[in-house]
């Protein structure tokens, strides 16, 4: 299996998931659904609670393997591969975001960046010095020591974001990112997110219900009735941006 990108990062055709309910029957979650990411490229989902956003970024990122429909990662077809093998494609193209950090809570900020790095097989040296790099950028230099419960929130949230780029991800996968903020403080989170993607051309796909973080991407995505629509199509609720 390759690790050499060519073309689009993220494809899916016709993919569907449904679930089976307590009682049995069956919950139809995605319908269809049909998206191309393509390298460099900033999405927001958006929809209402319950629509399946959060189910379709697992998909996405082959955390989840849909019930029908193909996804393709870096080109391979998930479906494809075994276990083993998606973990690689996962971790080696894939940065992954989510509304609760999931920091390692006895480890300092530069050591929760560098562990991507070293599981990846990378010297202390080069993880350290890749880490210490990506935390000035998200403003964290004078904190690289202190542990993450000893961070604030949005603090744990920019070293999260640091270290799903520390392996250079062609694509990062963002779940309600600043769903637990005080407005300034995603503001400032939205700011080092989206300054980082592009900077390295990191295609970034992000669930939100925040318009504000929406209206910053290329292309504004509303999933209802478990199929993917443009805002224009889907009466957004609020613009895209300029």
């Amino acid at each position: 299996m390759t690790d050499i990108l060519d073309g689009p990062p993220i494809v899916t055709r016709g993919v569907e998931r449904t679930f089976v309910g307590a009682t049995g029957q069956e919950i139809h979650v995605l319908r269809g659904v049909e998206l191309t990411v393509q390298p460099g490229e900033t999405i927001a989902v958006i929809g209402s609670s319950g629509a399946g956003k959060s189910t379709l970024l697992h998909l996405l990122g082959g955390l989840d393997r849909p019930t029908a429909g193909q996804v393709s990662l870096a080109g391979h077809d998930l479906s494809s591969l075994d276990d083993a093998e998606l973990g690689h494609l996962r971790n080696r193209f894939v940065g992954f975001v989510f509304q609760f950090h999931h920091l390692l809570r006895d480890f300092t900020a530069i050591e929760n960046v560098m562990m991507p790095l070293l599981i990846a097989g990378q010297p202390t040296k080069t993880a350290r010095g890749r880490a210490l790099e990506l935390l000035h950028q998200v403003g964290l230099g004078e904190r690289l020591d202190h542990r993450s419960s000893k961070l604030s929130g949005g603090e744990q949230q920019r070293v999260a974001v640091a270290r799903a780029l520390a392996l250079e991800p062609p694509v990062l996968l963002a779940d309600e990112p600043s769903g637990n903020l005080d407005v300034e403080t995603s503001e400032r989170l939205h700011d080092v997110l989206f300054e980082l993607v592009r900077e390295h051309g990191t295609a970034l796909v992000v669930v939100t219900h925040n318009p504000l973080l929406a209206r910053q991407t290329d292309r504004i995505l509303d999933l209802r009735g478990g199929v993917l629509l443009p805002v224009d199509a889907a009466v957004p609720p609020y613009p895209r941006k300029d």
